[in-house]
């Protein structure tokens, strides 16, 4: 899996990148096919913005999550595509 990180109004630090990574490495183990994953963190004002956008085999999956702070908007971004992904898993296993 390949997770590029770019920031908006923002410089990417390592803890931000290295928290990235451990949150998309718990997609992994739910779904081995996800070949590309492009990160944006944003601020805006007092809003503290994190969107993704997940290619897996057969589908193109995004998520975004405002919050006051980035790691909560990370976790909650990380929480929706979880979802999406079982729900892309489970829709593709079941026409088989």
């Amino acid at each position: 899996m390949h997770v590029i990180v770019t920031g908006h109004h923002l410089e990417v630090t390592e803890s931000l990148k290295a928290h990235v990574d451990a949150k998309f490495e718990k997609l992994a183990r739910h779904f081995d096919n996800v070949t590309d994953v492009h990160v944006i963190l944003s601020v805006e004002k007092l809003s503290q913005k994190a969107e993704a956008t997940l290619q897996i085999s057969g589908a193109k999956l995004f998520a975004e999550d405002d919050q006051e702070d980035m790691y909560v908007a990370i976790d909650n971004m990380v929480d929706k595509l979880d979802r999406q992904i079982t729900k892309h898993k489970e829709k593709t296993s079941s026409h088989r």
